[in-house]
């Protein structure tokens, strides 16, 4: 039953989008300058990972950017303006929760998929101040990506296919996941309250403090602290961002984030990025990409790439964890669709222990509206 909810949800979200043309914004204006916006996505997709000694394949829905929808309200007062976000993940099957021995449910939503309740007040002259559940200051800090094509390729390597093993030489599974041997460390959202500086010069500083409040009877409390900028150089746009954070655990654990990201892309299309963590307890990364986007097709813009990411540590004291990929995104304007294709190898070792090499595609559509 719930592979026919997936498999109807997935197609209705495809058809819908290659049926009609892009409807007009779903936004209500109130007249006084405020309003409110109706948004969301779906992102079907289906993947098929390859451990070395079997094959899983299933319908998912797409975990670098998951199916969901939002709702902004702004209103204007005098020069400052207040914002209010709502925003929910629709509960799909996850492609980072598909395992060899384990189906997620077609449709499971939970509190958890809670993305966004989020109060701001925006001032000119002294910022942003924002307070309940959003996005730390790190927040997309490692994760800084102008290739167009992070919909199936970037840093953030588990977000395809998080929950499979990988299996040992002798084929066993070994109970070492891909979501444990790669990461970025991104500070995603929890229930904080934030401060974010006015730009000066393309540069912004931002700080929050953190409580997971979704999750039950797991507990962890957030700091950090982020820089990014966002500029222009001739021919070239110019993103990044560095970040640190600090995580309390329960019993008094603690441990220590260092992550950064820059990308750079050209008039002509070409396109690079790079990215690096540490992490106090866990080891660190490095991942580089190289991109080119072209309008090819008078649908829409085509963007390609390769990457590179490189962990040392993540698993065990001299582990080595490599991945290789290679994305495809295809837009088409005139219905909101975003179709793409990504593969991608995961090597594992260890001083200890060896293991299969394994493999993933991913393929789908992402339909906003």
């Amino acid at each position: 039953m719930t592979r026919s909810i997936t498999s109807k949800l997935a197609l209705f979200a495809v058809a819908a989008g290659f049926a009609m043309p892009a409807a007009a914004e779903m936004k209500f204006e109130n007249g006084s300058g405020g309003s409110v916006l109706l948004y969301g996505q779906f992102d079907p997709g289906y993947l098929s990972f390859d451990d070395g000694v079997t094959t899983t394949s299933e319908l998912v829905d797409n975990t670098n950017s998951n199916s969901r929808v939002g709702l902004w309200v702004r209103q204007q007062y005098g020069e400052n303006l207040f914002t209010f976000n709502f925003e929910t993940a629709l509960g799909f099957r996850p492609s980072a929760g598909l395992s060899q021995n384990f189906t997620p449910k077609g449709v499971n939503w939970q509190r958890t998929n809670i993305r966004k309740v989020d109060f701001a007040l925006k001032t000119p002259r002294y910022g942003t101040f924002s307070a309940g559940q959003g996005s730390m200051a790190t927040d997309g800090a490692a994760e800084v990506d102008l290739s167009g094509t992070s919909l199936v390729t970037y840093v953030s390597i588990p977000d395809t296919s998080a929950a499979f093993q990988f299996r040992t030489s002798a084929g066993a599974l070994s109970g070492k996941s891909i979501g444990g041997a790669f990461g970025d460390f991104d500070g995603g959202r929890l229930g904080r309250v934030r401060y974010d500086t006015p730009s000066f010069n393309g540069f912004t500083v931002s700080a929050a403090y953190g409580d997971n409040i979704l999750a039950t009877n797991v507990t962890f409390k957030t700091s950090d602290i982020a820089l990014r900028y966002a500029g222009d150089a001739g021919d070239f746009k110019l993103k990044g961002a560095v970040g640190y954070k600090h995580v309390e655990l329960a019993a008094g654990v603690t441990f220590n984030d260092t992550i950064g990201s820059f990308s750079v892309l050209h008039a002509s299309g070409f396109n690079a990025t790079i990215a690096a963590g540490n992490r106090s307890t866990n080891g660190d990364y490095g991942y580089g990409k190289l991109g080119y986007r072209a309008n090819w097709f008078d649908i829409g813009e085509t963007a390609l790439s390769v990457d590179y990411y490189r962990a040392n540590d993540r698993v065990s004291a001299g582990s080595t964890s490599t991945s290789y990929g290679f994305g495809a995104v295809q837009k088409f304007d005139k219905y909101r669709v975003e179709a793409y294709l990504g593969y991608r190898t995961y090597q594992l070792t260890e001083t200890a222990a060896s293991y299969q090499d394994a493999s993933s595609v991913l393929f789908g559509a992402r339909l906003k509206f």
